[in-house]
Parts: C-alpha cells; structure tokens; sequence
C-alpha cells in the first residue's frame, strides 16, 4: 500500500517511475560492475576469464532484488549487498575480481547519472510536445485581439496568441539549459576511495574512460569520492525552474477561467465532477495542480544546494535526502509536463469573452494609440 502519493498512480507515469524502482536502481549498478569489469579485463588490470565471467552474472537475472534485500538487512550498506550477491553468483576464479578498485559511490554516482539520463529522455519528449502545441495555439490565435493585462489591470491591445508565442519562447530556452546540463551532469566515477584510481594504478583513468564509454556517458575530470554535488543541483534546480513556467502557464490559465474573465476554460471530460457542493462548477483542477507541483519542486533545490559543501573527500549528509530529490523532482516534472500538456490540448478558448472583454472599459484601451497619434500631430 503506497504511503506518499507519489508512489500511487496519481503522480508520475509508468515509465518515468520504472527508472527509479528498486529493482531498476540494482540493474543501473549491475550495469556499472559489468562495464567496469570488462574494462579491466581488456587492460589486463584483472584475468580475461574473470571479466567475462563477472559481466555475464552483473545482471538482475543472477542478481535479484529479493537476495540483495535479504543481504542488506544482514550487513545494513547499499551497493556493498549488490556487491556480496554478484561475488556470490560468481565462479570462484572470478569472486576475488568483483568491484576491484571500486568504492560504493563509483556504483552510485555512475547508476545516478544512467537514471537522469534516461529520464530527461522522457522529459525531453514530453517538453518538445508541449512546445509544438502552444507554437500551434500561437498560430492559431495570432490575429484574435485581447486584453493586455498589468498588474491585473486592462493596459491595451494584444494578440491572443501571444501569450501561447511567449510560453513557447520560454520552453525553447529550457531545451538549450537541458543540453548544457545533460553534457555536465551525465557523468562516470570509477576512481575508488577518494578519487585518485591508487588501486588500478596508472591505468585507472583508461578503465574510467572506457567505462565511459560503453555507458554513453562521460568520465569525471575530476572528484574526490563522489561526483560534486553541484552537477545534481544543476539537475533539481532544471526540474524547478521548467515546473515554474509550466506554473506560470497554468497561473494565467487559472486566471482567465475565472467567471468574470471567462476567456478560456480547461478540457472537462464527461462525467467529471467540477465540485461536491456546487456541482455547475467547473473548476481548474489541473492547472491548479500544476502550480502545486511547482511549489513543491522549488524548495527542493535548497536541499540539493545544501549537498554542496561535503567534509573533506564525502561524507554521508546528502545520501538520505538524495534519495527523494532526484527521484521525486524528476517525477513530479514529469507529471506536471504531462499534465500541463493535456490542459493546453484540451484548452477551450472563448473568442466571444475574449472581444466581449477588449469591449468593457469603454474603448480606454485604446488610450496608448490616442495618446500617439495626438504626439504626432503635435499636441502636447
């Protein structure tokens, strides 16, 4: 029975939380061990045979999450069980040559980077569809005239699909942040206890690179035991700041469906009901849970800033709060993308209001281009 509403089905899609299941979690490590060991296997740091025999077991068929669970609650450390059920699926020859030269966080840090990849691939399709369709509801409403509103009041004459041309604008820069991170972030450590690759000796930075390598991700200039802490705050301070223009799109739409404005309304499928009290109510619940989303995102980068400054090579006060924040910021993005996604697709527009509106103030709308063309012809 799920305890936080992100683990029932209200929250994030199916695929987005399969990268962070547990079960998932143990293949993205079994991953690493493989790559690793046959990297050191192709330089000779460990037996050929022994390579091939620890990449064949590194997989969650041998190494199941049901004995890695069992393991853990004996010794009480993650990847150390993950490590102890692949040394024990082994050969013997191959036993002495699991994780050799690593630390728990090469596993850690390298699976990390498997798991934002592969979510921002999902992020990444969910973004280019809501950017199609609003650059759409740009063109759409490109010659429909609205109320400019400032500071909540009527300030002059806009294009309604100007607010969807704005939006759209904003979302194209968010996929120019999501490459510059990605090519940060998506980072290899395979360099052992305090970053310095001792154990595998003058070859250890050849083992990291074709670790590299063969997980389409990029080695580490430098770290100590842990990959810095600054490149995942890149990655929670990316789903806060998109989850915060998806709210400031579901802000304006919440706006506009309000009775008095009117000028849009949210998709309302048949069957839903708006309110239990006031049943002709048709309120913008999905919007309104955009924002909630956002709000939720945002304090979390505190936290991932806060991971920043470790003692000395790591210490261990990000772990614990690390294992909500990169799941939860990723999977609440999702759904807020998917959500904000299935309001603008549905979105009704009312053109009547829109006009009905420009109407309201009498024509003091037009008062910037009075005030212009009496400047031209001289009055002061």
């Amino acid at each position: 029975m799920p305890v936080l509403p992100i683990d029932s089905e209200r929250y994030g899609s199916k695929e987005m939380k399969e990268i962070f299941e547990e079960s998932s979690r143990v293949k993205y490590i079994l991953a690493v061990e493989a790559a690793v060991a046959e990297a050191q296997a192709e330089l000779g740091i460990i037996p050929a045979d022994a390579g091939r025999e620890i990449a064949s077991k590194a997989n969650i068929s041998y190494v199941t999450l049901e004995k890695c669970k069992e393991v853990e609650k004996k010794i009480g450390h993650e990847p150390a069980n993950i490590v102890e059920v692949l040394v024990d699926v082994c050969e013997e020859h191959a036993k002495p040559w699991v994780h050799y030269g690593l630390t728990s966080n090469d596993l850690l840090d390298t699976a990390t980077s498997l798991q934002i990849r592969d979510a921002m691939k999902i992020i990444e399709s969910r973004m280019r569809e809501l950017t199609i369709l609003l650059a759409e509801m740009a063109q759409q409403y490109a010659d429909l005239p609205a109320v400019g509103r400032t500071h909540g009041q009527h300030a002059s004459i806009i294009s309604f699909g100007l607010k969807f041309a704005v939006w759209a604008s904003e979302m194209l820069r968010h996929f120019d942040r999501l490459n510059q991170i990605l090519e940060r972030v998506l980072v290899c450590k395979t360099l052992g206890v305090v970053g310095t690759g001792s154990v595998m000796g003058e070859k250890a930075l050849e083992v990291q690179r074709r670790v590299a390598e063969k997980l389409a991700l990029k080695p580490i200039d430098a770290a100590t035991q842990v990959v810095p802490r600054e490149l995942h705050a890149e990655v929670v301070f990316f789903a806060a700041i998109l989850a915060s223009t998806l709210d400031r799109i579901a802000t304006e739409i919440r706006n506009l469906q309000r009775t008095e404005i009117g000028e849009v309304e949210e998709p309302f499928r048949p069957g839903q009901v708006g309110s239990s009290a006031v049943p002709v109510k048709r309120n913008p619940i999905r919007s309104e849970k955009v924002s909630s989303i956002a709000r939720l995102l945002r304090p979390l980068v505190q936290v991932a800033l806060d991971n920043i400054p470790l003692w000395h090579e790591r210490d261990l006060s990000n772990s614990a709060n690390e294992r909500f924040i990169i799941p939860m910021s990723l999977i609440l993005l999702d759904e807020a993308l998917r959500t904000m996604t299935e309001v603008i697709k549905g979105l009704k527009v009312n053109e009547k209001a829109i006009i009905a509106n420009i109407q309201k103030t009498g024509g003091r709308i037009f008062s910037e281009f009075i005030l212009d063309l009496l400047l031209k012809r001289g009055f002061p």
